[in-house]
């Protein structure tokens, strides 16, 4: 499982939300980087579910481009903002 230490060193499961559609090799990979740091996600079918779009809409401030990405509640952004956080350091794996 992905996770980040919180100050008193215990260990904080990550969780992750991708809204993508079914054809999007961008939301592919993300989700690939996902899983190769055990980070668990709920995919959300913005082309199969009306409701799920509009939510997409509004929590990440109108941005209409897929995938989106959530971690823990926060708006990470696209693939490339994932990509950029995991450079960073910020997608720790649990291995």
């Amino acid at each position: 499982m992905g996770h980040r230490q919180s100050s008193n060193s215990e260990k904080i499961i990550m969780k992750a939300i991708v809204y993508s559609t079914k054809i999007c090799p961008y939301c592919v990979r993300a989700k690939m980087l996902l899983e190769k740091r055990n980070i668990e996600y709920i995919e959300y079918k913005i082309d199969e579910d009306v409701k799920m779009f509009q939510q997409m809409l509004q929590l990440s401030n109108g941005r209409q481009s897929v995938p989106q990405i959530f971690i823990d509640d926060k708006h990470i952004g696209g693939y490339d903002d994932l990509v950029d956080l995991d450079m960073e350091g910020g997608l720790e794996s649990n291995d």
